[in-house]
This record gives C-alpha cells, structure tokens and sequence, in this order.
C-alpha cells in the first residue's frame, strides 16, 4: 500500500470511527441495546466495506494504472451485492434495531464518502507522471 493511499484509509475511517461511535450511543439512547447493537453492525460494515474498497484499488494501483478503475467498479458492485445479501439474510433478526442500522449505515456512508474525499484532496499526490526537465537523465 502506498503511503498516500494509507494517509487516505486513516483519513476515512478515524472520522467514521467517531462517528460509528456516535451512531452506536444514538442508537442506545432512541432504541435501547437493540439501537445500539444494530447501529453498531452498521457501523462494522461499513468500514469493513469501504477498507477492502480501498485496499483493493491501492493493490490494483501498484499492477496498473487502467486496472484501478476496474477495481474500483467490481468493489462497488461487490458491496451493493453484499448490502443485499446481508438485508435478506438479516431479514427476520429481532436480536438488533433494523432502523437503527439503516440509518447508521447511510450516516456512516455518508461520513466516510466525505472524509475519503477530504483526504484525497489534501494529499496532493500526482495524477500525470512527470516529464523529465531537459538535462536530467532519460
């Protein structure tokens, strides 16, 4: 993994971090445990989803350039599959608050969308690769 690529993740899931701590006493304060413990499986997901997203383009990065698009695509079908799955699967569970973990998962979404994209403007990393000046080597 690249290290901008590194400041990036961090810079992503410290904010959602909070925030998922945010959504978990949101979620006891309206819900009870139920609240909670659904806000907090929102919370996991999301970040998990979104760190293998990352991880996965930063490691398609280092093949080729044309194949992080390729990456980036797959991820973001791989997860709105997954979401589904999880929804069907999850279906029935009474164990946990289905409204507080859709509204935590949205929250979350949303909260790591905007702190990846304010990491990635303040890391300043190229998106040419540089002509060498006259003079310096080939």
């Amino acid at each position: 993994m690249h290290s901008s690529d590194a400041r990036i993740l961090r810079g992503a899931a410290i904010p959602s971090g909070v925030a998922g701590l945010a959504a978990v006493a949101a979620g006891l304060a309206l819900a009870g445990s139920e609240g909670a413990l659904g806000a907090a499986i929102g919370a996991v997901i999301v970040m998990a989803f979104f760190s293998i997203s990352v991880l996965a383009v930063s490691y398609a990065s280092k093949i080729s350039a044309q194949l992080m698009f390729v990456a980036a695509v797959v991820s973001y079908i791989t997860k709105i599959f997954g979401m589904f799955a999880l929804v069907v699967a999850l279906e029935g569970v009474t164990t946990w608050n289905s409204r507080a973990f859709a509204w935590s998962v949205i929250a979350l979404t949303l909260v790591w969308i905007g702190a990846e994209i304010r990491a990635t403007a303040k890391a300043k990393t190229l998106y040419v690769d540089p002509e060498p000046s006259a003079g310096q080597g080939p």
